[in-house]
Order: C-alpha cells, then structure tokens, then sequence
C-alpha cells in the first residue's frame, strides 16, 4: 500500500493459465460460431439434420425448358406409327394453339437399354447406355398448359407468381454442407424461362435462400471481383457495412432485406476466392472434358457439358441444389409447335451426352448414391401434330426421370394410353413428384413448412404424397 494504491504481485505463469483457461475456450467457440456449419439458427446456411435417414444429400435439377415429347423420348407408343396421318381417333382436349392436325408418329426409333431393357429414344442414345440407373415416370400431369403457369406450378408448387422455388425449400429445409458457395445455384445455359426469374425465386422465405445464377463462363457471377486489391481491404469494407447493417437492425428491429445483406456479405467475400477455383476446370482430365462433350463439335454440346461438370463440382463442394437450363439450342427451346424432328434432334444433341457424362462421372466417383439427378420439363406434347409437323402443349401426360439418390434403377412408374396422350395408371401431380424428393432428401413434406399469412405454408401445400414404388 502505497498513497492510497496497491499494486498487486505479478502472477506466475501457472496462475495465469489457470485463470485464463475458460477464457480460452471462449475464443475457440467464437471462432467457430463465426463458421456457417456450426451457426445454429442465426446462420441461414448453417446445415441442418433431416427429419429422418436421407438417401441424398443434393440434387441436380436438369430443367428441359418448353416441354420435350414423351412419345419421342421415353415413352414409345407403335400406335402412333400405325396410324401416322390418320385423323387422331381420341377426343382432342382444348389446346394452346388449336391448330390440330392428324396423328403423328414419332420420328424417332426406340431400342432397349441396360440389363433392364428399358427402352429410351434414339434421340438418346449416350443416355440410353445409362438405363438401368433411371427411374422413368410415365404418368406425370400438370394444371397448367401454357409455359408461364407450368413452369411456376413446377418450380414451386403453385401456379402463381411468387411462391418460393423448390431449390429455397431445399436449402431452407437442410441449410448447405458450402462454406463458401449459396446453397441453391442455377446454371444458366442460355435460356431463362418463360416466368423469369421467379421461377427460381425464394417467396416468403427469407431471400437468402433465393437462387443464385451462375454462367458457365469466365466470368461466372456478375460483380464478384473484389473492389480492392489488398484483401484486408476488401474484409474491412465488407465488415463495416455488416456493422453499420448490424446497427440498423438492432434499432429498427428484424428486416429480411438487411439480415439477407448482412449473410449475403459474408458469402460473397468467400465466393472471391472460391468461384475462380471452380471455374478452373484445368484440373479435370483430357478423358473427363471428353466424356461431357466439352470438345463435342456442336457448340450447344459443350455449354451444356460446361453447365453438367460444373454441376457435378457443385455438389462436390456441398451445394445442396443446383439447377441447370437449356442452350438455345432448337431455335424454342423444347417446344417445337412445328419443326419437331429438326428442334428436337437439336435439343437432344445438345444436352444428350453431358447428361449420360454426368451420370457416368458421378457413379465412377461413388457419388450417384447421394445425389439425385432429376430431368424434367414443365409439361409433354401431344399426339397428334399442331399443323404437319409439330406438337401442342400437353398437360395430361407425359414423362420425367430421376436417377440416383435412392431412385429405383432401370424402373417405370406409370403408363400413358396407346397414343401416349392421357395417363391410365398411377397417375401422379407434381406435388407428388416435390414431396417424393422431399423423402428422398430426408424430409417429411408436411412437416417443412414456413409461417406466412397466417397459415403453415408448405412446397406441396395441402397435397402431395410420397411415391414409395420409385424409391430403391
């Protein structure tokens, strides 16, 4: 005691430790709720457990934009060739153009694929060598015939603007296993959809669980290069805005739009780093550029290659959905009102070899298992040709396929009548096929819901059930 002071003894170094134990430890735990995987609900990526044992961990969405031709793909129907150019011996429902024409047989020839002889389109031969590992739905309907309302009703559920993408309620439902990537990322081959950008929209859900879009090019993501060249610079402007947000949101109270910035800051300064390194395909081999098509001699082929094996490292990285559109490549997508044989024979070339590399690629990694590759478009094609040539919008049956993440290989679901226009056995709405990948992903569809308006909102609203026959 000194004037009123005291002046403490200096502590050993054994007292300092002992005291200075938890104080460790509490460093440690910042650190790692700094990280999005151990978050908890303050991280929206943060990954979360599912309701039950999953077979997948991710799915890659293959969007066919416009409505590929079930009877020209995998649904083959002789019928049709018998009767090619005869007046179509069915009622003909209303159609979106109602230019109808006689019945039209498809161009196409069909062979056997596999050991399980599942028959796929000459329009498909790369794919077809991939038959035993497809489960073909041959029964799937929509409520909607024109590509606005069809492709919301199969993005999100509901035929109306603004509901939330399956990709949000994946991601929403489990959070991602990326630490530097968005959850949800869709690959934009060249064609958005009819709907735009709200296909891929996340609704009412918190925006950061909206699709982000991704091409595949040099220059992949619009403003992702940093503003500074030093990277301490590039992290002290990104941590002032997070704080001067941070100030806002404590003084005004909860804002998505701030929250959403807030996270999307963050993920935006790893994905400096991390979307470079996957652009850089310099790593892959001379057999893998080959088996996607990346040196295929029609140009469509290799962006769609590009869009696959940017898929498959997508996933790779923990990506929990990744959803890939079409190339323009047959002059309307998929939806060839006249010109079927030249549209689609475009169409199938650009995408048919990418896919089977994908599928290829993915099993010879043992990754087909986790991941469940769906193919699908928003609706099929009539019988009977709109003017000489072409096909209508159908929307009362026609087929999609998904493959690994515990589908059943080498199986078909469902069954068209004899011209492939109706469905006649296990008919199936896309809420059923949403809550089958739902259960494939380890989550209960009635129990993924998100308080809106008053009321538990759902991706299969107050429908849907679970398809056990397509599960392995």
């Amino acid at each position: 005691m000194h004037c009123g002071q005291f002046i403490s003894a200096p502590l050993s170094r054994r007292q300092m430790l002992s005291r200075c134990a938890g104080g460790f430890g509490a460093v440690a735990l910042a650190s790692l709720l700094g990280q999005r995987a151990y978050g908890g609900a303050a991280q929206p990526f943060a990954a979360r457990a599912p309701h039950y044992p999953a077979r997948a961990k991710s799915v890659i969405f293959l969007y066919m934009d416009g409505g590929p031709s079930q009877m020209d793909t995998f649904d083959p129907k002789p019928l049709l060739t018998r009767e090619h150019g005869q007046p179509f011996k069915m009622k003909m429902e209303p159609t979106q153009f109602n230019n109808n024409g006689n019945t039209l047989g498809s161009p196409w020839k069909f062979k056997s694929g596999g050991k399980s002889g599942l028959p796929v389109s000459d329009l498909f031969p790369f794919v077809r060598e991939c038959a035993d590992d497809l489960c073909v739905i041959r029964s799937m309907t929509s409520d909607f015939s024109e590509h606005t309302g069809a492709n919301y009703f199969l993005h999100t559920g509901n035929g109306q603007q603004g509901r939330p993408s399956m990709g949000s309620w994946v991601t929403y439902g489990l959070g991602s296993a990326s630490q530097n990537l968005p959850g949800f990322i869709v690959l934009d081959g060249g064609l958005i959809p009819p709907g735009g950008l709200d296909n891929f929209n996340s609704g009412f859900l918190p925006a950061t669980f909206q699709g982000s879009v991704f091409k595949p090019a040099a220059q992949p993501v619009a403003n992702i290069a940093p503003t500074e060249a030093n990277p301490r610079l590039q992290r002290n402007k990104l941590s002032l805005m997070a704080k001067l947000d941070g100030e806002m949101l404590r003084g005004q109270g909860p804002a998505d739009a701030v929250e959403s910035a807030i996270s999307n800051y963050e993920l935006a300064f790893e994905m400096q780093s991390a979307v470079p390194e996957l652009m850089n395909l310099s790593g892959e081999s001379a057999a893998t550029r080959k088996l996607y098509g990346l040196d295929a001699p029609f140009v469509h082929t290799r962006t769609f290659g590009a869009e696959c094996l940017l898929a498959r490292r997508l996933v790779e990285r923990g990506v929990r959905f990744v959803e890939l559109t079409c190339p323009a490549a047959g002059g309307d997508r998929w939806d060839q009102h006249s010109g079927l044989k030249q549209g689609h024979t475009a169409n199938s070339l650009a995408v048919d070899q990418p896919i089977a590399g994908l599928l290829k690629d993915l099993k010879s990694r043992g990754m087909l298992d986790e991941t469940l590759v769906v193919w699908a478009g928003e609706f099929g094609r009539t019988p009977f040709a709109q003017g000489s040539d072409g096909r209508d919008h159908n929307p009362f049956g026609y087929s999609v396929w998904l493959a690994g993440g515990g589908a059943k290989g080498g199986y078909i679901h469902g069954a068209t009548d004899d011209y492939g226009y109706k469905v006649v056995e296990n008919k199936l709405e896309m809420y059923d096929l949403h809550a089958t990948m739902l259960r494939l992903l380890g989550m209960n569809h009635k129990r993924l819901t998100y308080r809106w308006g008053g009321r538990d909102m759902r991706l299969t609203d107050v429908h849907g059930e679970i398809v056990e026959a397509v599960i392995a």
